[in-house]
């Protein structure tokens, strides 16, 4: 694959707003509406929220993934998403290790997550457990659904 570009950028910009769009989409057809706790760009523009991008050489954003601190320990890694035609190339991979890199640049002594638990999640619960989040159970004001699976990964 040609060189990859990962950098903290705006969520208010058209490419941003796209991937969102695109990410949307792909989690529609996989749990129920109120099952699904998706950031809008206005709220990834929000403080304590940092956004990172991956731009290929041509400078196309192929793919994003957010850092939301929720205070001085904990943060949640949210809007993890990759343009479908290049998973397998590295792209999420490279987003949270950026993810991780703020939050311990932070001060943050844990991330969690949410993702879904249906069919058609595999690749994400993949790429967590890889990099080291061991399941947890619900966490903030999530419900425990059955929609949704938790990870959390110790930072210290």
């Amino acid at each position: 694959m040609s060189a990859l570009a990962i950098a903290e950028e705006t969520p208010i910009s058209t490419c941003v707003r796209r991937l969102v769009g695109d990410l949307n989409d792909y989690l529609r057809p996989l749990s129920p509406p109120e099952f699904q706790f998706q950031l809008t760009a206005e709220q990834m523009a929000e403080p304590g929220v940092t956004v990172f991008v991956v731009r290929d050489a041509g400078g196309e954003a192929v793919g994003l993934g957010a850092l939301k601190a929720h205070d001085g320990e904990f943060g949640e890694v949210k809007r993890m998403f990759c343009d479908p035609a290049l998973r397998g190339s590295g792209i999420g991979w490279r987003i949270l290790q950026a993810v991780e890199a703020k939050a311990r640049a932070l001060g943050l002594r844990r991330l969690a997550l949410e993702t879904g638990a249906t069919t058609g999640f595999e690749p994400a619960w993949a790429l967590y457990e890889r990099a080291g989040f061991s399941r947890c159970g619900a966490f903030l004001d999530y419900p425990d659904s059955g929609y949704s699976r938790f990870y959390e990964k110790n930072l210290i």
